[in-house]
């Protein structure tokens, strides 16, 4: 599956492994090309790394597994553990994609590890996502760690990422329309795509789906011998009245946990998959690590900015960023703002070319004062602003930069209640806003 020569990265590549990156990009026509084959070669020249990693958690899915990701990893740490991450795609630099034994990876060890990737593979055709993916796998093997815990980069079957054989344990996050030159233009044809992270009796534990999405998974999880742990069946998660606690129950028992640290009713649905993904393990956790929940973080996820931005906006008001894209995304988002309720919400969207922009308006539009659309020049193929306010039926206005945006709304409204303005539709987008309100990857 193959996409035409891409005119960018994404997120700007800098400094030694920027350079490296670029010079790589030049060796494959195509920047998204879903296979197993070459990387799997590839991993053999340098050693099987990924056959050298501490216990791994899958992860999949079109929302939430990045959040999910950020669930598990804050239980396992608050179990004491030391813990890999591998996510993708980052939002300013490139280092975000890989946290080693909790910590960013520093830019000289991924040059270092760079520099000898592009050294093993002498100029053969090679993705940089498999590079990225390969680069990861070396990172895990050389620290030592309890556990790594790896995102799929797009869909499951063929992603780079599947080159994993034996993982721990796999999770379905939320499965919706995204992707679909990709993956396939049905939830059963995309369900098929993310179930394919499945192993032979290997656990899988699974998100609240659609009955034909979940049959789809119950199906590949059968033919696989796969224990299979569903949300309301296997397990269960059900919040307390006020919303302050959570109660999850399995066969193996019931915990109370803290409301997760990532906001938003969808992040329960994540909470308790990341509990039941790592109960389905096997991995012996102490009774401490499940309150590791409530120290969730996950950046461009219903975060709250703070910096540059955020003062240009009048005194009282606040500022969000959520970088949900698809239709999916568009529904999480919409609950959140009809469940905030106390003071009007405007929008400022940016999307990718790629993206169903109504779709992801559709939900958002009857719950907001106003929405503004634009297309920052640094974003990466960025929707242009008419499409946008085409998409929104009337109700979207030019911005036509973040910036511009939110200079309108303290010019015309300085003396309004306090409102909150969230800017979301795109993570390339995010990452955009989040360079420019001085935010910084911990």
């Amino acid at each position: 599956m193959k996409t035409p020569p891409a005119s960018g990265l994404g997120p700007e590549f800098a400094g030694r492994t920027g350079a490296i990156l670029e010079r790589l990009n030049q060796l494959y026509p195509a920047l998204i090309d879903l296979s197993l084959g070459r990387l799997e070669q590839f991993l053999a020249r340098l050693g099987h790394p990924e056959r050298h990693l501490p216990p791994v958690i899958h992860v999949a899915g079109t929302n939430g597994k990045g959040s999910t990701c950020a669930l598990i990893r804050g239980i396992a740490e608050a179990a004491g553990w030391r813990v890999h991450v591998m996510t993708s795609p980052h939002l300013v630099h490139v280092t975000e994609r890989f946290r080693i034994a909790g910590q960013i990876v520093s830019e000289s060890e991924l040059a270092e590890v760079m520099e000898d990737i592009e050294r093993v593979n002498d100029g053969a055709p090679i993705t940089v996502f498999e590079v990225l993916t390969a680069a990861g796998f070396v990172l895990g093997a050389r620290h030592p760690a309890e556990l790594m815990i790896v995102e799929v980069g797009l869909g499951g079957r063929y992603d780079a990422t599947n080159v994993l054989t034996r993982p721990a344990a796999c999770a379905i996050a939320s499965i919706s329309m995204d992707h679909e030159a990709f993956l396939g233009d049905t939830l059963e044809k995309i369900a098929m795509e993310k179930a394919g992270i499945i192993k032979a009796r290997v656990p899988v534990a699974t998100g609240r789906h659609p009955a034909d999405v979940m049959a789809v998974i119950a199906r590949v999880a059968h033919e696989c011998d796969a224990p299979l742990w569903r949300r309301d069946h296997e397990w269960s998660i059900t919040p307390s009245p006020d919303g302050m606690r959570l109660t999850y129950r399995d066969g193996e028992g019931t915990l109370d946990l803290p409301r997760p640290g990532l906001l938003g009713p969808h992040q329960v649905d994540n909470a308790g998959l990341a509990v039941a993904t790592l109960r389905a393990s096997g991995l012996s956790l102490p009774p401490r690590a499940w309150a590791g929940i409530a120290n969730a973080h996950w950046p461009a996820r219903l975060q709250r900015l703070e910096g540059a931005l955020a003062r240009k906006l009048p005194a009282g008001w606040e500022l969000w960023l959520d970088g949900g894209h698809n239709p999916g995304a568009g529904d999480a988002l919409a609950q959140v703002i009809e469940g905030w309720g106390d003071r009007p919400v405007h929008l400022i969207v940016g999307m990718k070319q790629t993206k169903d922009a109504s779709g992801f308006l559709a939900p958002l539009l009857p719950h907001v004062a106003g929405a503004q659309a634009v297309a920052e020049p640094e974003q990466h193929l960025a929707l242009p602003v008419a499409d946008i306010i085409a998409a929104g039926q009337g109700r979207v206005i030019a911005g036509p930069t973040i910036e511009q945006a939110l200079e309108r709304l303290a010019h015309d409204m300085p003396h309004q209640p306090p409102a909150r303005v969230v800017i979301c539709g795109s993570l390339y987008l995010a990452g955009v806003a989040l360079q420019q309100d001085g935010w910084v990857a911990t």
